[in-house]
């Protein structure tokens, strides 16, 4: 059984502040752009990759969580990025920022030829330690996002699922949006898998910053 952890979100509350944990993120420095196999890098650390649909917020995630405003760059066109790019941590450790997909607007040779590169690196890559899937929480997962899991969970490694954009959902609408991803998930994977954390976001109201990091750090340290 999956075991789905809803994580809540300590805020800027004073208990928060005083146990406030490392910013995993934060230093991360540009080593590479792979849109081969052939141009990964070498594997030898834990690797970290984020996901997600075209216009999720992936990168608004990444940079938030690295306090940086352009670690990661949105495409101006989505769906057009057809790299992994790789970001070193203090620790040691990679972040694996993937391609978008689904965006319906790329020719579809194209897309299938990226997405093939993503399910690649997703499904046989020997150092990818961890997934951080992004989805809007306005929308849930979809198809594409289960079929990426399904590809990742039977290896038992962690999945964050990042629920962006929280900040435009009210009280009401939070509480259903992480009830219908946590429904989604115990539906399409109700055995063989490891711990999903499902935590509401937001990278312009900083909503589950402190959560997630906590989570991502408990990766990384002693990389």
């Amino acid at each position: 059984m999956i075991k789905r952890n809803i994580v809540p979100d300590s805020g800027g509350t004073p208990q928060a502040a005083a146990v406030k944990p490392p910013h995993p993120l934060v230093g991360g420095e540009f080593v590479i752009a792979a849109a081969a196999a052939a141009q990964l890098p070498e594997p030898s650390v834990p690797e970290i990759a984020f996901a997600g649909r075209s216009n999720a917020g992936k990168s608004s995630a990444i940079n938030v969580l690295a306090g940086r405003t352009r670690l990661a760059f949105a495409s101006r066109t989505p769906g057009r990025t057809q790299q992994i790019v790789f970001f070193r941590l203090r620790s040691g450790a990679l972040v694996a920022d993937l391609p978008g997909y689904g965006y319906a607007a790329v020719a579809k040779a194209i897309k299938q030829s990226w997405q093939d590169f993503l399910w690649s690196y997703v499904t046989t890559r020997s150092t990818l330690a961890a997934l951080v899937l992004v989805v809007d929480s306005r929308h849930g997962l979809r198809p594409l996002d289960l079929e990426l899991l399904g590809g990742f969970l039977p290896s038992g490694r962690p999945v964050l699922v990042l629920a962006t954009k929280a900040d435009k959902l009210n009280t009401t609408e939070k509480r259903a949006a992480v009830a219908g991803i946590t429904r989604e998930l115990a539906a399409a994977f109700p055995v063989h898998g490891p711990a999903v954390s499902v935590v509401l976001f937001s990278a312009t109201a900083h909503l589950g910053v402190t959560t997630a990091e906590t989570i991502i750090e408990s990766w990384v340290s002693g990389v």
